[in-house]
Parts: C-alpha cells; sequence; structure tokens
C-alpha cells in the first residue's frame, strides 16, 4: 500500500454510509483524518463545505479523498483501489 497517501473523510455523524466507510478504511489499518460536517459550526463549517463542493458538486456524503482521488460514497472496491490494494 502506498502509506504516503492522504486519506481525508468528510462525513456526517448521523450518517450509516459514512460510518460503515470509517469502519472499512480503520479495519484496512489505514491512517485517516475525518471531518464530522455536522459538528462544524459557523465559519469553519462555511470553509469546510466550500471545500468540499469543490470537489463534490452535490455535497453528498461520505466524500473520501484519498491522494488525488476522489470518492463519493462508501465504496470499498474504490477505496481499496485508490489505496493500492488487492
Amino acid at each position: 500500500m502506498d502509506t504516503q497517501k492522504s486519506v481525508k473523510l468528510f462525513t456526517l455523524t448521523t450518517c450509516s454510509h459514512c460510518k460503515a466507510a470509517k469502519e472499512f478504511i480503520k479495519e484496512l489499518g489505514v491512517r485517516y483524518e475525518c471531518t464530522d460536517v455536522d459538528l462544524l459550526q459557523g465559519e469553519e463549517r462555511q470553509q469546510t463545505i466550500s471545500e468540499i463542493r469543490k470537489i463534490n458538486q452535490r455535497l453528498s456524503f461520505p466524500t473520501i479523498v484519498i491522494g488525488d482521488t476522489v470518492i463519493v460514497g462508501n465504496n470499498p472496491d474504490e477505496i481499496r483501489k485508490a489505496l493500492g490494494l488487492p
């Protein structure tokens, strides 16, 4: 696995797909940064939403960024591929 790739998740605490994606990535033993967008407030929330809209116009969750790859939704096959895993 290319451990140099950064893994960032944008999620909602109430989203079952987001929870499943977090759990899947955790099971792979991959370090990741996670932002629960619904827990943010004020300017931080607005900045984060703007950042997500640049890569995912629909602003749907989870939005997963692995290196330069953006994955929208919980898609284990795409996650594995982006991480360079079989």
